[in-house]
């Protein structure tokens, strides 16, 4: 049978607000608040941070730290790795969504040959790349690494040989660039994205699954949909980050968004998909306790992630 292991990710360079480093203490904290033996039900891992960075200057503009959040994701991608190749499944709990384009890596370094999809349960589209990005802030880029998607139609920005040299070092992690294909990228609550984002979405006819549809079909339709679409695929990587709900839930993140899912369509949807034996990892991103009240974000995330488990173990027992 396998066995759940936890990758502790409490790096937030790739934001641009400060404190989401703190969102895996905050769930810890949540766990105590329920009485759960979680955290040491589960073997984790701690992946050694560049969160230092935070108190130098950034060099760059157009990717803010990315010499710090390629040495974590590359550090991200060997733990993933490692932990599928011991037959066992991997949980992200990550500070900030950047470190996401390791997870990936690592999955695809464990499974070179699969296709993989991911299942991007997000309000962010995340597909800037230095040449594109308003913002510079490196957790909105981690799909277009794993896409290996410079998007250079749409470029904007004139970026230096050193961003450029670590931009082309976190696209290829693990050795392999692109990782992943469109057509094996699904949305699910995507709702704020910039036009070079909708570029891109559009030219490649990415599948998105919007609030309106989760609310309106419920959430068993939403789930075959997503499942539909990736079907063709070995293996399924799902990225849950916590601004996919509404901004009236969402407070504890650093970018919410209106018109967003409920906590309880969240897990309810997350549960569904989990039910898929494809389903090879999990990940929760972008808690921020800073800007919460009462901590409602990280037990929002911990009743899921606990939901999560339970259902993984369900399933391995029913094999």
């Amino acid at each position: 049978m396998k066995n759940i292991k936890l990758i502790e990710v409490k790096s937030e360079i790739g934001a641009g607000t400060r404190g989401a480093s703190l969102g895996i203490e905050a769930i810890k904290i949540a766990a105590f608040d329920f009485g759960s033996d979680f955290f040491k039900r589960y073997q984790s891992q701690d992946i050694q941070t560049e969160n230092q960075m935070l108190y130098e200057p950034s060099r760059s503009s157009y990717a803010r730290r990315i010499k710090g959040v390629v040495s974590v994701s590359e550090r991200v991608a060997e733990s993933v790795k490692g932990i599928i190749e011991e037959g066992n499944f991997p949980i992200v709990l990550s500070g900030d969504h950047s470190t996401s384009a390791g997870t990936i890596a690592g999955i695809k370094m464990a499974h070179p040959e699969a296709r993989i999809a991911v299942v991007w349960i997000d309000a962010h589209a995340d597909l800037h790349s230095p040449y594109t990005t308003p913002s510079g802030n490196m957790h909105g880029m981690p799909l277009s690494a794993a896409l290996g998607e410079d998007n250079m139609t749409m470029k904007v920005n004139n970026v230096d040989d050193t961003i450029r040299d670590y931009w082309e070092r976190y696209k290829k992690i693990g050795g392999m660039s692109p990782k992943i294909r469109y057509d094996n990228l699904v949305y699910v609550c995507l709702r704020d994205f910039e036009q070079q984002e909708d570029f891109l979405l559009k030219q490649h006819r990415v599948r998105v699954i919007t609030t309106d549809e989760i609310v309106n079909y419920g959430i068993d339709k939403a789930a075959r949909e997503v499942l539909y679409a990736v079907e063709p695929c070995d293996y399924i990587y799902i990225s849950f980050d916590v601004d996919c709900m509404d901004s009236t839930i969402s407070k504890g993140t650093g970018t919410p968004v209106p018109n967003g899912i409920t906590e309880k369509q969240a897990a309810s949807l997350i549960l569904r998909l989990m039910q898929d034996e494809k389903v090879c990892c999990f990940e929760v991103t972008e808690v921020n306790p800073t800007l919460d009240k009462e901590n409602l974000m990280a037990e929002n995330a911990f009743e899921i992630l606990q939901k999560v488990t339970n259902q993984l173990y369900n399933d391995w027992a029913e094999e």
